[in-house]
């Protein structure tokens, strides 16, 4: 098997796992509930005492304040310091979300970056919160559920094959060394090395509370839903085991919030005394309580945040806002339409329940009453049809379809009407209209045109649809579970007629499903746009480059890049496509305003082309675009930029340099720029520096992410010239942008015998140069794999870039080149390759490195 399928295997595992365990759980709590009565559970849930749910209230607000000491606590782990206003909403709307939903999109690490980032944060700084956050709450769990068994193994030994005495050992012994072992690691500073991760500990100051963080956090939510079940529940010291216990194997399931497996699991552990109904409706509550409560509220800040845009009555509000949290407020605005396709996902999977259900007061109508019979029918399959609709629409909506977002206001508004058909369901209908005036707010957040169906449906998307499916065959099944099933069900018409209703109404759904993914399947794929670089093209693409501010765009007239317009035609993104990967070449080029959407139509035209999306070089000016559109984001290396206001010889640091510099000029070295348009003979000079350059090398032009020896590029830019005795010795070309104000180095080329010392010359000319010419900045160009991360939590590829980084002289001399960069004392700013989350980023360099280097040969030659 190659490795490319292994790793596709690998990455899928974690989404089958969890899959897999989500329809066991499904089928456990439907055998756990065979014998109860849906009804007996709402009436349950209508009868649980205020008191009651006050005391749940009080405890959520408990745990979900701990939750955000979690931040707090990773920020000092990494050395940062934020507003206590910033870590309250990225730890509230973090788990809020995150716990909730659980998809990438809307995760909390996503989340995270976005309002962290906007104070400071890069994304490795965000992913090492993640990663401490993750290992402080599954380290904790563990603790408290082992510390809980040991005080009572009463919890769970009924279900081990050993007596409690054993248990009570075992839990006590492990939590014991557990402990030793931690407090150890962190009081002496020492590493944890687990398989190919290199773990630290905080100190033990930070070590104890967060432990006292985690206490807080687990007997809080414990309490929730313990103060809920009904009599008969364990004392609670032991519920807090069966609750840790529960909550583990819930976040070892992968499935968005532990559903199904959480419930089997308290349910299971659960005495004989409580009844099982009762404790289904105490979950029920726990879970409105405890994810759905604190979902709408940050579903509430994220609406308000869209209306404060819109200017009125919350902009005012809005404004008074501390000066530290607007800018993370501010950036709530990007997840917007990922939250409304989750809460538009959400409402589809509702409908779809909902139709499950007996009509309630199908008692008050005739058996003969055709009229109503067909009107409950019509409300029934509605239902049922705008349910899938919204399942489908909430892909669109991801991808910020304007049509999607009217289409699904548009449905949810039939489904009110439904709701009426349905023995007008008032209560259903009022939660409708709320939902869809929810989301008008969020108008602004859907700019993108084009087809619902753009793009490719992952198979996330279709794993959670699956699911919604699973679930709703329990649930009916579960609801008509007394009815004896026969073929006249499905042409039974009645206004009693609740489960030949459900069944009709489960198959139109059903058939909606299948014929939107026969369509998929069925639509033909888009050929590759031919390759553009006519003259009318290559003009656009100059205007826009010369105006930006990164002079990077100007090699878009290298003659080998294809161009996405924009639809206004005021910005383009330039790429090459190298076998099934569509390599764009660095950020999108124009207007700002306009990139994001650019970013989501190359997506999708690549998709439609049946390839994969890869974007190199990119900044770190528009990281958040990237993570919007679910890449994986990996540093790549580090761009070495001077500031010309600053920039000087004078002082000890460059003292080697001003030698080298008066070493040239003694020697009569002389250095000139040249301005367009260039003379024939000058080219054809420099064309013979260029040859001497190329035979030291590859021998053939590299391509792409670098300009090329041509007379009608060249003609394009200044040109530096190196002269010895009145001959050319070496030159470069520089890209100019905003006016002079950005410039960069392109081509750097010069004859063999004369490299010691001259490029220190050239840059030091160039840079003096354009200062007097009024340039802010002045780019050397990246260190490919400088500065990958070497943090305790890192990823396969920083491992791997920095083993090449360190080790990888034969081929390319890469500390030897940052080493020379840095002579500058120059600004270093990352730059990464983004990636689609299913396509490992050892393949897209892979593909770009063949890309620039035109062959495998190119690759191994220096």
């Amino acid at each position: 098997m190659s490795r490319v399928s292994l790793q596709s295997i690998k990455r899928l595992f974690p989404l089958l796992l969890g899959a897999l365990l989500f329809g066991l759980g499904v089928y456990a709590l439907h055998r756990l509930l065979h014998s109860v009565d849906p009804a007996d559970i709402a009436a349950q849930v209508r009868a649980t005492p205020g008191s009651t749910l006050a005391l749940a209230l009080a405890a959520t607000a408990i745990g979900y304040l701990a939750l955000i000491f979690y931040d707090w606590f990773a920020l000092r782990f990494i050395g940062r310091r934020l507003a206590p206003g910033v870590v309250a909403i990225g730890g509230f709307l973090g788990y809020a979300f995150g716990n909730t939903i659980g998809v990438s999109l809307v995760s909390g690490g996503a989340v995270r970056y976005r309002i962290y980032s906007a104070v400071g944060l890069n994304a490795f700084e965000v992913a090492a919160i993640s990663g401490y956050i993750a290992v402080a709450l599954g380290t904790g769990l563990t603790l408290i559920g082992l510390a809980a068994l040991a005080a009572h193994p009463v919890a769970v030994a009924a279900y081990l094959p050993y007596p409690e005495a054993t248990v009570r050992i075992v839990a006590g012994a492990a939590v014991l060394g557990s402990a030793a072992v931690i407090l150890w690691v962190s009081a002496t500073g020492r590493r944890i090395g687990f398989r190919s991760y290199d773990l630290r500990l905080p100190p033990p100051g930070d070590l104890a509370g967060q432990l006292a963080v985690t206490l807080i956090d687990v007997v809080a939510a414990a309490f929730a839903l313990w103060v809920l079940l009904p009599a008969g529940k364990p004392d609670f010291a032991t519920f807090v085991a069966v609750y840790a216990t529960a909550m583990m194997i819930g976040v070892l399931s992968h499935v968005p919030g532990g559903i199904g497996v959480f419930e089997t699991v308290v349910i299971g552990t659960l005495p004989a005394s409580v009844p099982i109904g009762d404790a289904a409706a105490a979950l029920l509550l726990f879970r409105v309580i405890y994810y759905l409560l604190p979902f709408g509220l940050g579903f509430l800040l994220v609406a308000l945040n869209e209306a404060w845009m819109a200017g009125g009555l919350a902009g005012r509000l809005f404004a008074r806002l501390p000066a530290p949290v607007q800018p993370a407020v501010a950036t709530l605005h990007g997840i917007a339409p990922s939250l409304v396709a989750s809460v538009t996902f959400g409402f589809g999977a509702y409908l779809l329940l909902v139709t499950m259900i007996p009509a309630v007061r199908s008692d008050a109508l005739a058996d003969g009453d055709l009229v109503a019979a067909l009107l409950l029918e019509g409300g029934t399959l509605g239902t049922a049809i705008a349910g899938v609709t919204l399942l489908i629409l909430s892909h669109g909506l991801a991808r910020r379809v304007s049509s999607a977002y009217w289409l699904a206001i548009l449905t949810i508004a039939a489904a009110v009407g439904a709701a009426i058909l349905n023995n007008f369901d008032t209560e259903n209908a009022a939660l409708l209209t709320l939902g869809g005036l929810s989301l008008l707010p969020f108008r602004r957040a859907f700019d993108r045109h084009g087809p619902l169906t753009q793009g490719v449906f992952e198979a996330r998307w279709f794993a959670l649809v699956l699911a919604v499916g699973l679930a709703t065959a329990a649930f009916f099944f579960l609801v008509h579970r007394t009815v004896p099933y026969s073929n006249d069900l499905l042409a039974e018409l009645s206004a009693r007629s609740g489960t030949p209703r459900a069944l009709r109404a489960g198959l139109a759904a059903s058939a909606v499903v299948f014929f939107f993914s026969i369509h998929l399947m069925t639509r033909p794929v888009q050929r590759r746009a031919p390759l553009d670089t006519g003259a009318e093209t290559l003009a656009r693409a100059a205007v826009l480059a010369a105006a930006s501010d990164d002079p990077q765009g100007w090699l878009s007239q290298s003659g080998d890049k294809r161009f996405l317009f924009s639809d206004t035609g005021r910005s383009f993104i330039m790429y090459a496509v190298h076998r099934r990967s569509w390599i764009a070449l660095g950020d999108p080029v124009g207007d700002p305003a306009e990139f994001e959407a650019l970013a989501w139509s190359f997506w999708d035209v690549a998709s439609r082309a049946n390839c994969r999306p890869v974007f190199y070089e990119v900044s770190a000016r528009h990281l958040a675009t990237w993570v919007d559109l679910g890449c994986a984001v990996h540093k790549i290396g580090e761009e070495a930029v001077v500031r010309l206001a600053g920039f000087s010889l004078s002082g000890a640091p460059f003292k080697t340099m001003r030698a080298a510099v008066n070493k040239r000029e003694r020697a009569g070295f002389s250095f000139e720029i040249l301005h367009p348009p260039h003379d024939a003979a000058r080219i054809a000079e420099l064309g013979a520096v260029s040859d001497a350059w190329l035979g030291g090398k590859t021998g053939r032009e590299k391509r792409f992410s670098v300009g090329r020896f041509d007379a009608d590029y060249l003609e394009r830019f200044d040109l530096a010239v190196i002269r010895s005795g009145g001959q050319a010795v070496a030159f470069a070309n520089i890209l100019s942008s905003g006016a002079g104000r950005h410039l960069a180095v392109d081509l750097m080329r010069y004859l063999p015998g004369e490299a010691s010392g001259l490029m220190e010359y050239l840059f030091v000319r160039l840079i003096e140069h354009y200062r007097g010419a009024g340039g802010e900045e002045f780019s050397l160009g990246m260190a490919p794999l400088a500065g990958l991360s070497e943090r305790s939590i890192g990823r396969t590829w920083n491992r791997f870039g920095r083993l090449i980084y360190r080790h990888g002289g034969a081929f390319y001399n890469f500390e030897g080149l940052r080493a020379f960069k840095q002579k500058f004392h120059p600004e270093w700013r990352p730059r990464y390759l983004a990636v689609p989350p299913n396509l490992s980023p050892l393949v897209a360099m892979r593909d770009v490195a063949l890309l620039i280097a035109g062959s495998p040969r190119g690759l191994i030659a220096k």
